[in-house]
């Protein structure tokens, strides 16, 4: 059963490594050639055999091939075996484990966290009206439910909202930014609630894509990336350039490897977008506020617009560390920076002390776009009509927290310091126990919820998993998947540079499951070492 089960994790497994490891020369895909769409279409093709000598209209020949390039390794092969391991345990089958632990993904609550009681009140509340009446819910979440209704069409969360989000959500939004940027004033009008940042950052990137041939817009984005960058470039068509974060400066961005990577893409592209994840993310490193002046100085001197990745702004544990907001520091730059970088910034309430990953709730903040361009952008997103409205209200509650002397303000904020302060313990645990095991170095993780510890393996199982047309690191944690039932994710889905292998795993189990994990996985890698020496 395992042996089968492993052949159809391999065989759903990409046999290279797609976007991650492109360089931008292959960034525009190409479809199939005429003859092969016509041969389909008659019957004599792949898809033959829908009808007398009719083959399908939409066949693995004649779909967008842009979406095969599109890959998504957080959700992907080891995954899926994952799940299939879940339904064998639970129809009796024997394994050397009693459970699968998915530490492939940034979901807080499905590993145990308990959500934060205002924001569900407040939720509840809009949801469910009634309830108002109700002396069990506290006051000042009632107020913030009932001016939520007040503005939303007849008076119910059932109804569409405006399509850049409700108003006074947005006017929310905007005193929160303020608040955090220490009095920056924020304008409503330039902040778009979304269905989670995903997709805020894909609708940004819709508007930049744009040209074909070596006018083909490019788009410069770190590795090791989140994969919904390679996995958006590739179904837009648009060219992703790499740059390498530095590894051994715990994942620094280095101007030089920026200026490397634009250099070589003008070759064949035009660069136009440079995206930032800060607090990292696999990488979990924060940058200075010196490194994101340099970003910008970096950005107005070439003419790219910045697209900035903050969803996990709530998560920095290190000491010495601190989050600072491209708008923030670009503002206090002045003149000519303040007035002329163009910034989309991304926040979500998936993350943070929050974890609502499932109201798919989030905003986008646009500073110093075109006029005209927002314009078209209000346009674009009214094509979707409005993101939900539990996860604009959710957002509201994490945007308007009680304040000292509100009546929920001390269980708010006792579970907003538990939620983070157990984070933080988890991030130095993590560290310690990996960086304690031969052949595994760990960064420190200074910010989000994940680390990305560097592996050494074998050159018998490189050779083998390359036999199998597979990723090294894909081979490993298939393996380690198989016999201990610890899900994580491969680092060739998220990109690293040729020769040096990862894995991405969540630092979000709670602690005692966490450290038993970290202790299975170092010890599962001394064994796989010997077994393939």
């Amino acid at each position: 059963m395992r042996a089968a089960g492993l052949r159809r994790a391999l065989a759903l497994s990409p046999r290279r490594v797609p976007a991650m490891e492109q360089d931008g020369r292959r960034g525009t895909a190409t479809g199939p050639g005429p003859a092969t769409a016509t041969a389909t279409a008659t019957g004599t093709g792949a898809g033959a055999g829908a009808g007398a000598g009719r083959g399908r209209v939409l066949s693995s020949a004649t779909m967008n091939p842009r979406i095969r390039r599109v890959e998504y390794a957080v959700r992907g092969a080891i995954v899926t075996r994952a799940l299939e391991l879940e339904a064998e345990l639970q129809q009796g089958v024997r394994k050397p484990f009693t459970e699968v632990i998915k530490a492939n993904i940034g979901d807080a609550h499905a590993m145990g966290q308990t959500p934060i009681t205002f924001l569900r009140q407040v939720t509840t509340l809009c949801l469910y009206p009634e309830l108002l009446h109700d002396a069990a819910f506290p006051e000042d979440a009632k107020k913030r439910a009932q001016r939520i209704l007040d503005a939303c069409a007849g008076h119910s969360a059932g109804a569409y909202s405006a399509s850049p989000g409700i108003p006074v959500i947005r006017q929310d939004v905007a005193r929160y930014i303020e608040r955090r940027d220490g009095g920056i004033p924020s304008n409503p009008d330039h902040i778009f609630l979304s269905t989670g940042a995903s997709d805020a950052i894909v609708t940004v990137l819709k508007l930049l894509v744009w040209g074909e041939g070596r006018e083909r817009t490019g788009v410069l984005i770190p590795i090791p990336q989140y994969p919904l960058y390679s996995a958006a470039l590739a179904e837009l068509g648009a060219v992703q350039v790499n740059y390498y974060l530095d590894e051994e400066r715990c994942w620094a961005l280095d101007l030089n490897e920026l200026r490397r990577a634009l250099r070589q893409a003008r070759e064949h592209c035009t660069p136009r977008v440079l995206c930032i994840i800060n607090p990292g993310n696999p990488t979990g490193q924060v940058q200075s506020r010196q490194c994101i002046e340099d970003t910008i100085r970096f950005a107005w001197d070439e003419r790219l617009f910045l697209m900035a990745d903050e969803v996990y702004q709530d998560n920095v544990y290190a000491p010495g560390s601190q989050f600072h907001s491209f708008k923030k520091v670009l503002t206090e730059m002045g003149p000519p920076f303040a007035e002329g970088v163009e910034l989309a910034s991304f926040h979500s309430i998936s993350k943070g002390f929050m974890g609502e990953c499932g109201f798919r709730g989030g905003y986008m903040e646009v500073l110093n776009m075109d006029p005209e361009v927002r314009q078209q952008l209000s346009k674009l997103v009214s094509v979707r009509l409005c993101p939900p409205v539990p996860g604009q209200i959710l957002l509201d509650a994490v945007m308007d927290p009680p304040q000292p002397g509100e009546p929920s303000h001390p269980r708010f904020a006792a579970e907003k310091h538990a939620v983070l302060s157990a984070l933080a313990d988890k991030a130095q645990l993590t560290q310690e126990i990996l960086n304690r095991a031969p052949g595994i170095r760990c960064n420190p993780v200074q910010g989000a919820m994940y680390a990305f510890p560097r592996i050494d393996l074998p050159a018998r199982a490189v050779r083998q998993a390359q036999d199998q047309g597979m990723a090294p690191d894909m081979f490993f944690c298939l393996k380690l998947l198989e016999e201990t039932g610890i899900c994580v994710v491969p680092g060739s889905g998220f990109g690293q540079r040729e020769g040096t292998y990862h894995f991405r795993m969540t630092i979000l189990p709670p602690t005692e499951k966490l450290q038993t994990l970290l202790e299975k996985l170092s010890w599962f890698h001394s064994k796989f070492t010997q077994d393939y020496s």
